[in-house]
This record gives C-alpha cells, sequence and structure tokens, in this order.
C-alpha cells in the first residue's frame, strides 16, 4: 500500500519497533517525522534506512520553551526555569524552533544529526 502525501510522527523511532515502524512507513511514501527520548540514538538508527528513499532525518533537542503549557506556572516558576539555562538565561520561544526547522529542511547536507537548543542546558553539571 502507497501512501504518497502522508506524513507521519514516530515516537521512539530510534530502535526496536518504532525504528521499523519508521522504515516501513518511508518504503510508503510517508514523510516521517521520528521522536525519541535518548538524544544520543534519536534518529541514528533509521537514517541509513530511510536515506535510500532520499529521506533526511534530523532531531531537534529542545530545552524549555516558553509554549502556553507554561501559562499555568506563576513568573517566580518560569524565572526559576529559566535561570537554569546558562546562555541565554531565559526560555526558547516558539519562533526560534520553528526558525530551526526551516534552516534544517534547507540545508541538504545535514543528516543524522540531533541538534540540542537548549542553551546549554546539556553541558551543565547535574
Amino acid at each position: 500500500m502507497q501512501l504518497d502525501g502522508v506524513a507521519a510522527l514516530v515516537a521512539g523511532a530510534a530502535s526496536g519497533l518504532g525504528a521499523a515502524t519508521a522504515a516501513d512507513l518511508a518504503g510508503r511514501g510517508v514523510t516521517v517525522c521520528d521522536l525519541d527520548l535518548d538524544r544520543a540514538v534519536a534518529g541514528a538508527s533509521a537514517t541509513p534506512d530511510l536515506a535510500q528513499y532520499g529521506i533526511r532525518v534530523m532531531t531537534i533537542a529542545p530545552g524549555i520553551v516558553e509554549t502556553p503549557m507554561m501559562a499555568g506556572l506563576s513568573a517566580e516558576i518560569r524565572a526559576g526555569l529559566a535561570a537554569t539555562v546558562p546562555f541565554p538565561r531565559r526560555l526558547a520561544q516558539p519562533a526560534e524552533f520553528a526558525r530551526l526547522v526551516a534552516m534544517l529542511a534547507d540545508l541538504d547536507d545535514l543528516n543524522g544529526e540531533v541538534i540540542g537548543m537548549d542553551g546549554a542546558s546539556r553541558m551543565t553539571a547535574r
């Protein structure tokens, strides 16, 4: 069954059932977006399988983003969360995420990468 023109977000696409599902869907013409919690392997195992279909796999690992879900938090809590971001010391904005997605879509040579968009939060000692 061909599914041309369909897009899918596959959770856990870095391994196991998710990887198999992403590869199968891509083989059927589906545009696949993968989601995985392990940034070390996110997109890595799906990349070789999907490359044969001309599909690049790029993963964005965002930090704390100022989304509508955050609106229910007090200003004090939001400020505390922002204080955990090394630089810039603020919460990311959805428009910044969207600009990164557009940039990645335009850069044909990037494939199989995980881009951290978290103000270097991943670099801090825990």
